[in-house]
């Protein structure tokens, strides 16, 4: 049978896929410096057959493709970390050199990995059994600044894909139907005239001023958004002495929304609001868009799809020492505490009695919007999209903290990724064979977007 073939061709090559999670887990390169990251999967790669395509503007993206002709299918891959989250494979806080350094508090190190394993094993399968289609894995930098896939899609990388396949490491065994928020990172900086702020403070004109003036401004705009918008931001400069009237300043915005449409508005307004503290201060304002992303369209087709062949493969072969490990973790968190992060999923109550998930289940999350972006819902407005998650992190443990960072190291990251695997390739396999499949995908996507059309982020502000 085909699918067992494509399983034993990840099980074959799963200790040299975790030696690469392994080695990706230590590099822990932060987002757009994934060097050694992206060099050592685009290596692996080619050293199998994968023509490797470099992305215009982004050293560290890549895309390894196999086969030809229609379907084409992708796989996303990430392998960003994050700053601040260096750990040891330790259920005691502790850092590898210093607590500034980062580590894989997402699981990245894991996730880009199982999309490769995938990609292989699919490779193995269309040469045996002559079957056509193209199979992507697209090397997906900076994802944790919400810009990598976003960048991928202005230099069009994604248009012709008839569908997009992904996983993300988290507490449990399912398929994400819900949406995320879109977002904005944008920032303000204003330029005023230093002076002596006791002796002529009447000569300046003061940057700070400026940013005070626009954050009271914004906080005012709070009252007159929908309720499930979030506008958040940080001073990053405020000026170097108080004696001193600043002449440069800064402030970091984050504006989030369930739809694209909402964050463009809301943006458009603080836009204003900045443009009003620059009248009164006299001190001039530019901003600059560092990244945007939207909402994700789920799609059920897919999701489906995804959910027979997790059945099939079963949850993830965790051992003895998978479950003793995540016991540490959630011996060390109150049960409320761990309930509280598993809301943010969705997940039903019965979880919270395991420390760490060994079963598929199905979550009631559909219609609804995860508090958190993705830069894959850019994806999912060019093609159809869907994501599973892998029981990496002992249930009850949030994202981007050392916890996570530990266990992304551990072997219950490294078994979750091995399942993720076989469920991306059988799903990916069924539509190769099953045209129909990825032409209901594709009606479905197409009545999602209702005729809208894909604007880059980075395009709104020009």
């Amino acid at each position: 049978m085909a699918k067992s073939l494509l399983y034993s061709v990840i099980d074959n090559n799963e200790q040299a896929l975790n030696e690469m999670s392994d080695a990706i887990w230590e590099y822990a390169e932060i987002a757009m410096e994934e060097e050694k990251s992206s060099k050592l999967q685009r290596e692996f790669l080619a050293a199998r057959g994968f023509t490797i395509k470099a992305v215009p503007n982004m050293p560290t993206a890549f895309v390894a493709e196999t086969g030809s002709g229609k379907p084409i299918i992708g796989i996303l891959g990430e392998y960003d970390a994050l700053g601040g989250l260096s750990q040891k494979v330790s259920s005691v806080r502790e850092p590898l050199k210093d607590l500034s350094d980062a580590g894989h508090g997402c699981g990245h190190n894991l996730l880009g990995v199982g999309g490769v394993g995938a990609a292989i094993a699919l490779k193995e399968v269309m040469e045996q059994d002559g079957i056509s289609g193209t199979v992507r894995y697209y090397g997906c930098p900076a994802e944790e600044t919400l810009s990598g896939k976003v960048m991928m899609a202005k230099e069009k990388v994604f248009d012709d894909l008839d569908a997009a396949i992904s996983w993300h490491p988290a507490q449990m065994n399912t398929v994400w139907g819900c949406s995320f928020l879109a977002m904005n990172s944008i920032k303000f900086r204003f330029k005023g005239i230093p002076a002596h702020a006791a002796a002529a403070p009447h000569t300046g004109r003061s940057a700070l001023d400026a940013v005070e003036l626009m954050n009271v401004g914004a906080n005012y705009l709070r009252e007159h958004v929908i309720e499930k918008a979030r506008i958040h931001y940080v001073i990053t400069n405020g000026g170097s002495a108080p004696n001193t009237v600043p002449a440069d300043a800064e402030v970091w915005y984050f504006v989030r929304a369930p739809k694209r449409k909402f964050v463009k508005e809301i943006t458009d307004r603080l836009i204003k609001i900045a443009k009003g503290a620059e009248l009164m201060s006299e001190a001039a304002m530019s901003y600059e868009l560092l990244s945007g992303c939207y909402d994700v369209i789920p799609n059920d087709v897919l999701r489906e799809v995804l959910y027979a062949n997790m059945d099939e493969v079963g949850p993830p072969k965790f051992e003895e020492e998978d479950f003793a490990f995540a016991r540490e973790f959630t011996a060390q968190i109150p049960r409320e505490d761990r309930a509280k992060v598993m809301e943010v999923y969705f997940a039903p109550e019965y979880i919270l009695d395991m420390d760490l998930c060994n079963e598929i289940t199905r979550v009631d999350d559909q219609g609804k919007v995860m508090a958190g972006s993705v830069d894959a819902g850019d994806v999912s407005y060019l093609a159809p999209f869907a994501q599973i998650t892998a029981a990496t992190w002992p249930v009850g443990s949030a994202a981007h903290t050392w916890t996570s960072c530990a266990c992304s190291g551990h072997s219950m990251g490294r078994r979750a990724m091995i399942f993720a695997a076989k469920s991306m390739a059988g799903t990916i396999y069924d539509l190769l064979k099953d045209p129909a499949k990825v032409k209901a995908a594709r009606e479905e996507f197409e009545k999602s977007l209702n005729g809208f059309k894909y604007i880059s982020p980075y395009d709104e502000t020009e």
